[in-house]
């Protein structure tokens, strides 16, 4: 299968390049200058050339508070930028897959989040993913759009200065021996090595729509530092913190936790717990921790 994705030198679609190579495929990786999401022009030339079975987008703006301070530039790459996508791929017959975020969702809910529940976004980043979803359910038939949520990996996150949440939490531990985490937020960790073996799945069928791609189980921020010590053998102190300690600049939704009700319903879902997931990622980013099996 000839392959295109979009953000390949991200977190996600690095790993997400490695899992289509792994099977086989064709691969092409666009830098920004090759392919430009936000301008129709740039999208149309690349794909008319390369003339793929398959687009992978994982390029998003998706810092939150740089969002809320641009919100015109956040709107142009993740509403506009799926709209092209959404437009050429439909106009040459290619399946796109559309990565979208648990962010769409106010998190009032209080139970895992499915496919129907009615999103409502509290910043300026879910809107604008929201809009991607929109514009890439209704111009493209052959679609793949996956919510997923708190992702981590063993390659950098830009917008996040490079460290994932475990990175950070290894790195307190170290510095520190004290760390301090809120419980008070619940999200379902998901490894991208995880949801690009999903991404490899679900682009062998035909079966499009909307899906919630995420680790199974839910956990506190708190919880999953917890394990990420414990799984580690790490013994630093580790507390809890109040929601005032470390106040949101931006709202953010308190419990983002996602069902991956179609994905079971088709018979489609990879996912194992977010614990299995974690144990993986550490055994495999970070050598130092030779204890892990």
């Amino acid at each position: 299968m000839n392959v295109t994705v979009i953000g390949a030198n991200g977190q996600l679609g690095r790993d997400v390049v490695q899992a289509f190579a792994n099977n086989g495929d064709d691969v092409g990786c666009p830098t920004h200058a090759e392919m430009e999401i936000s301008n129709l022009d740039s999208v149309s030339e690349y794909l008319r050339v390369r003339r793929p079975n398959l687009v992978v987008n994982t390029a998003a703006m998706h810092h939150v508070e740089n969002c809320e301070l641009q919100p015109a530039k956040a709107y142009e790459v993740n509403a506009i930028g799926a709209r092209n996508l959404g437009m050429i791929t439909r106009d040459l017959g290619v399946v796109l897959i559309h990565i979208s975020t648990d962010y769409v969702f106010d998190g009032n809910k209080g139970e895992p989040y499915i496919e129907d529940d009615l999103p409502l976004p509290l910043n300026v980043y879910g809107n604008t993913k929201l809009a991607g979803e929109y514009f890439v359910r209704s111009l493209n038939p052959k679609h793949f759009i996956l919510r997923t949520s708190a992702l981590y990996g063993k390659h950098p996150c830009r917008a996040k200065g490079g460290q994932n949440f475990i990175d950070l939490m290894l790195r307190l531990a170290r510095e520190r021996g004290r760390v301090r985490v809120v419980d008070s937020e619940f999200v379902s960790p998901t490894s991208t090595l995880d949801l690009a073996r999903e991404i490899v799945t679900l682009s062998r069928s035909d079966a499009y729509g909307l899906y919630h791609a995420t680790a199974e189980g839910s956990c506190s921020w708190y919880e999953f530092a917890r394990e990420i010590f414990s799984v580690a053998g790490i013994s630093a102190r580790l507390e809890i913190a109040s929601p005032a300690e470390f106040p949101a600049k931006v709202a953010r939704p308190h419990y983002s936790v996602l069902e991956n009700r179609s994905l079971k319903t088709r018979g489609l879902n990879l996912f194992e717990p977010w614990q299995a997931g974690l144990r993986n990622h550490l055994r495999q980013a970070y050598e130092a921790y030779v204890n892990v099996s």
